[in-house]
């Protein structure tokens, strides 16, 4: 009797074994890698803020005197006008002007063939520190009266200026890697620039006159001028719906010039004018730019994004 109990016990731990080893295993699902964040959204509208500086390129303010003969030109009227004109004659000033630029721009990108990028920009800076004077000071003897030692001085003062800068121009870039933006751009430029000139020459006639004869001349030109820019730079994704950027442009707004008069008064000489003179000031309006700048991406109406292959 006992054996037999010790028997079926035996028997019932085999079974119980065997049937917990027949049932299914329950083990959790399988852990997978989170999935990819989605490429960069480059299509769509943005705007954005830049800073940097801007330097001129030529950086040269010419200044040209011509004589001018007053009244019925009769001698010595000719020969003093030359000689006025001669005491502030042509010279060119250095005017290598640098400073400070900022402001803003808008734009809208275009995605396509998943690396390239096409698109439009408009932006606007102001300028500070680019404005530059230049004083001068000549004298040339005069032959009249001959035997006087009379001579002729001419003090001058020119001034230029670019007060604002903008642009319109495409943009083609290439996308080195979905955050990574390497590009080219170009179009039209506009500024607002101003040149002055202002100059009084005097003629002193030695013992023979007690007061030098004298005349004053200024002009000034401002306006706003067009012309063209090309430059390029990187444009970086650093974040969803922000990028920013680092870029170089030269721009070429043409030449502008201004021309001032003076003529002697001819309060020594019975009221005749005796000589004149004018003063042509013309400087090259062009620069170069380097600047950063930061811009927010609205992506409004971007499609979904296509995955770019590098």
């Amino acid at each position: 009797m006992r054996r037999m109990l010790i028997s079926a016990a035996v028997s019932a731990l085999v079974a119980g074994s065997a049937f917990a080893a027949d049932l299914p295993s329950r083990k959790g699902p399988p852990v997978l890698p989170p999935p990819p964040p989605p490429p960069p959204m480059w299509t769509g509208f943005y705007v954005g803020l830049n800073a940097g500086g801007t330097w001129a390129a030529s950086g040269n303010i010419t200044n040209t005197a011509f004589g001018i003969v007053p009244g019925p030109g009769v001698f010595p009227q000719p020969v003093l006008s030359a000689e006025a004109a001669a005491s502030a004659t042509s010279f060119v000033s250095g005017n290598n002007n640098g400073g400070f630029i900022g402001g803003g721009q808008i734009g809208y990108n275009f995605q396509f063939y998943n690396n390239f990028i096409v698109g439009l920009e408009a932006d606007i800076q102001g300028i500070a520190g680019t404005s530059g004077s230049r004083s001068f000071i000549a004298t040339t003897p005069s032959s009249f009266p001959a035997g006087t030692g009379s001579t002729f001085t001419t003090v001058g003062q020119l001034r230029g200026s670019l007060d604002y800068l903008g642009t319109v121009r495409g943009r083609l870039g290439w996308l080195f890697t979905p955050t990574l933006l390497v590009y080219g751009t170009g179009g039209f430029a506009y500024g607002g620039v101003s040149v002055n000139n202002a100059f009084v020459t005097s003629h002193s006639f030695g013992a023979f006159l007690p007061s030098p004869l004298t005349s004053f001349g200024a002009s000034s030109f401002a306006d706003t001028r067009t012309g063209w820019t090309a430059g390029g730079g990187l444009e970086w994704m650093f974040w969803p719906n922000w990028s920013a950027k680092v870029e170089y442009l030269y721009y070429d707004l043409g030449r502008i010039t201004t021309t001032a008069y003076g003529f002697e008064s001819g309060a020594n000489t019975g009221g005749v004018q005796l000589w004149g003179l004018g003063l042509q000031t013309s400087a090259r309006v062009n620069g170069n730019i380097v600047r950063a700048g930061v811009n927010y991406h609205f992506n409004w109406g971007a499609p979904a994004p296509v995955v770019a292959k590098y």
